[in-house]
Formats: structure tokens, C-alpha cells, sequence
């Protein structure tokens, strides 16, 4: 029968700690008592340097191949920093809430980090061999102030500065129902956005993008009609649950132009990874000159497209400005050719994407309610994907 240490030599892996202290212990009786040895305790010893030996060659093949995992480590670091960035990256904040949070999550990695640290080195000056044992008066005071004071400490100020950095975070705008808000409301799978009337300019609906002026705060007002959603711009701010009888409200504040994206970031359905929207953050006269071109519109009932439309029952659900009768259960499709997507982000808009969409909706989004039309005549798919995507 194999003695312990010979199906170790037969069985090559790493030893464990416990395993470790059992052959360091060997080995010093046996070293404590050589002039005595018998011949068992002579071949354990030599299977003992034989262990070790063969643990010091894999040590050895080990740092001749760390050169070879850092070089692989180095693009998967760079992978993984790529993703801090983006259209969809709450590490690039461009709100003041964004901003607000991100320098609430450096703080807390920090913290985080400095707990670990005194917790480790605790922990590795406790476990030190020594020749005599610690006085009962150290060790309790080293556990106090090093795994209980220092903790609670590190935490007491780091819930302190999430408080007080709390209305930076979540800012409240009590005149937000008197002035107006961006009323927005999820719907499966979409999203329904109306801008209130701000001087002699009316309201408006539009949907699946929102465009915002820099430098000024927009408070929306968060609805759903179906099922629970949820409201997030990760550029400009934390989310916002959209409750189905419920209001919720969000401020925020974006401070660089640029386009993002925005999921919903609650579970709502079978398309729920399809369903997100766009954010265009514009300087103030381009999204002054925005807004007056979509209350306007561009539809034109003579438009052969505007024709079809009308003829194929399209506008019995979209409503589009322009066009005499206006549907009110899916997408306005007025200026749609000038969003970044179609779908609620589902694919890019070009005329070939929105004929396809038309075709068969539910190959692009699973569960949508629009029924496909595929039964048109192509020509006819053609000209109404033409047609839409040149109202820009």
C-alpha cells in the first residue's frame, strides 16, 4: 500500500496549504531526529525531497511562461477597457448626474479596496509563525482595531458621502407639474414621448428618441401602460422605474452634445433586449429649429407613399403630421427619417431596414404587435420605405 507522500509524487498537483504545513512538519522531525532514523523514515524523507524538487521545477516551467500569459492578459485588458466608454457607458458621464455618480463609484472602489487591504494584512500578521504566542491583551486589540474599528470606520464615511452626494444624484424639481415635463411611457416595445407646449408652440408627440438642449435640465415624467419598465440614460443619469398607474419623475441634466443610448433596464417581455431608445443632446438653436420642424411636419397626402399609407390601413394605428386621419396605438412616424433608429432601436434606419420591418415585424422583434405585411405588393413596401425615410 502507497504510502501518503508517494501518491502525492504519483498524483502531480499543487499542494494545498494544509498539505504544505504537514510536509514543512515532516520534515523538521524527521530533520530533529536523524541520527535515529529507521529505514522507513529515511525513504518518507527522500520522497519528501522529491516532492519538493518536482514542486520547484513547476515553479520554475511557471515564470518561464508568465511572458507568455502577460502578452495574452495585455488585449484582454484592452478589451475589457473598451467597454467604459460609448453611447451606452455610465463610466463616460456627460450629465451632471452621471457625473455625480461616477465619483460616487470611484469613492466606494476606493473604500472597497482599503478594507480588503487592512483586512488582508491583518490577516497575513496574524498568520506570521512566531517563536512565542501573542499576549491576550495584542491580539484583542488588534482585532479591534484592525477588523472592527478600521471597517466601520472606512463604511460610516462612505454611507456619509453617498447621503450627502444624494441630491446631486437624484435632484427634485418640485415645479416640474406646473411648468410641464417630457412625459414619456413605455409600452411594449416601445416608447411613447410627448413635449409639452412651451410659449406658442404646441405640444407634440413623438417616439423612440429624445432630443434635449445642453446645458438645460429636463425633467420627464415616467408612465407605463402595460407592464413595469424602466427609465435609463447611463451617459446622463441613474434609472427610473416606469409603474403601470403610477408617475414618476427624473431630472436631468446633460452637459455635452453627442448621441446616446438608452435601454429599458427592466425585464418587460419577449423583446425587452430590443427595445431601447435614442438621445440626441443638441446645442439650443439647432434643437429650437428641431422642434419647430416636427410640429410642422413634412407628410403630404399627395405623396404617392402618403398614399399607400392611407391605402393599406397604415395610419389607422401611426399617426403622422401632415396626413388627415392620425392613429393613436403605435409609433408617430412624423420625421422619421431623421432618428438614428427604427424599431425602438432595434435596427438602423435606412429604407432597406423599415421595408424589412414592414415585411415581418416579429422576425425583428419577437411579441411586437404590429402584424406583417408581407402580403403587399413590393413595389408598394418599397415606396413606403422610400417614402418614410425621406421625412427628415
Amino acid at each position: 500500500m502507497k504510502t501518503l507522500h508517494e501518491a502525492r509524487l504519483t498524483r502531480p498537483r499543487p499542494l494545498t496549504g494544509f498539505e504544505k504545513a504537514e510536509l514543512a512538519f515532516s520534515r523538521k522531525e524527521l530533520s530533529q531526529h536523524r541520527p535515529y532514523r529507521p529505514v522507513a523514515a529515511r525513504q518518507a524523507s527522500a520522497t519528501c525531497h522529491r516532492t519538493y524538487a518536482f514542486h520547484i521545477g513547476e515553479l520554475e516551467h511557471w515564470r518561464k511562461g508568465r511572458p507568455i500569459i502577460l502578452r495574452c492578459l495585455i488585449p484582454f485588458s484592452a478589451l475589457v477597457l473598451a467597454g467604459c466608454s460609448g453611447q451606452q457607458s455610465a463610466l463616460s458621464p456627460a450629465g451632471e448626474e452621471s457625473e455625480a455618480v461616477y465619483r460616487l463609484l470611484v469613492v466606494m472602489v476606493i473604500g472597497g479596496i482599503s478594507i480588503w487591504l487592512g483586512v488582508t494584512l491583518l490577516f497575513l500578521h496574524a498568520a506570521r509563525h512566531r517563536r512565542q504566542a501573542w499576549p491576550a491583551e495584542k491580539a484583542a486589540a488588534l482585532i479591534a482595531w484592525g477588523g472592527v474599528a478600521f471597517p466601520t470606520v472606512v463604511l460610516l464615511l462612505l454611507l456619509g458621502y453617498a447621503v450627502w452626494l444624494m441630491p446631486a444624484i437624484r435632484p427634485w424639481n418640485p415645479l416640474a407639474e406646473k411648468d410641464g415635463a417630457i412625459e414619456v411611457t413605455g409600452e411594449q416595445f416601445w416608447w411613447r414621448i410627448r413635449y409639452p407646449a412651451v410659449g406658442d408652440q404646441p405640444a407634440f408627440e413623438t417616439a423612440n428618441e429624445i432630443r434635449l438642449p445642453v446645458g438645460r435640465p429636463a425633467t420627464f415624467s415616467l408612465k407605463a401602460t402595460d407592464v413595469i419598465h424602466s427609465f435609463w440614460i447611463p451617459a446622463l443619469g441613474g434609472k427610473m422605474d416606469m409603474i403601470p398607474g403610477r408617475t414618476n419623475y427624473l431630472t436631468l441634466t446633460p452637459t455635452r452634445t453627442g448621441s446616446y443610448r438608452a435601454p429599458c433596464a427592466e425585464f418587460c417581455g419577449a423583446s425587452h433586449a430590443y427595445m431601447a431608445f435614442s438621445v440626441v443632446v443638441m446645442e439650443e438653436d439647432d434643437y429650437n429649429a428641431w422642434r419647430s420642424r416636427l410640429i410642422d411636419g413634412q407628410a403630404s397626402a399627395a405623396d404617392e407613399g402618403g398614399q399607400l399609407l392611407q391605402r393599406h390601413g397604415c395610419v389607422a394605428c401611426h399617426s403622422l403630421r401632415g396626413l388627415q386621419i392620425a392613429g393613436q396605438t403605435a409609433p408617430d412616424l412624423t420625421l422619421i427619417g431623421a432618428r438614428l433608429s427604427i424599431g425602438a432601436g432595434a435596427l438602423a434606419n435606412t429604407p432597406e431596414n423599415i421595408a424589412r420591418f414592414i415585411r415581418s415585424p416579429s422576425s425583428v422583434k419577437p411579441g411586437a404587435k404590429m402584424p406583417a405585411f408581407n402580403m403587399l405588393p413590393e413595389d408598394d413596401i418599397e415606396e413606403i420605405a422610400r417614402y418614410l425615410g425621406g421625412l427628415e
